[in-house]
């Protein structure tokens, strides 16, 4: 199970280092991810990772304080609900629709309410 949390580590790292350079794929998920991941498989991923300017610049302060600037909370917020609403529009089934509406008012209260916002730069993605 461990090679599984490595490989999606290593993945998620790839996309988040994607997303910096592209600005429509969204960096802190997969940062997060990657995060998680290398935690649960190997000290030497984490410690790696955590070492890199990609973790430093764009997930530290979100780990350590569970902060959040306004901006990067709105860019995961938009991304992710533009995606689920694609779903949400392109299929027609009733209770798909009622878990996308409920995932997404749920997604809005926990950033908004729940993770702290904090003033910050523009380096916080």
């Amino acid at each position: 199970m461990r090679y599984i949390y490595i490989i999606i580590g290593i993945l998620s790292v790839i996309l988040g280092g994607i997303g910096v350079l592209l600005p429509v794929l969204p960096t802190v998920p997969f940062l997060l991810l990657a995060s998680f991941c290398f935690a649960k498989g190997s000290d030497r991923f984490n410690t790696w990772f955590k070492s890199t300017n990609l973790y430093k610049n764009n997930l530290e302060s979100f780990e350590k304080n569970k902060s959040m600037t306004k901006k990067t909370k709105w860019k995961i917020l938009i991304f992710a609900s533009v995606m689920l609403l694609f779903v949400f529009f392109r299929y027609d089934i009733l209770p798909m629709r009622i878990f996308i509406v409920t995932l997404i008012a749920f997604k809005y209260y926990y950033f908004l309410k729940v993770i702290k916002t904090v003033d910050g730069g523009d380096c916080h993605r």
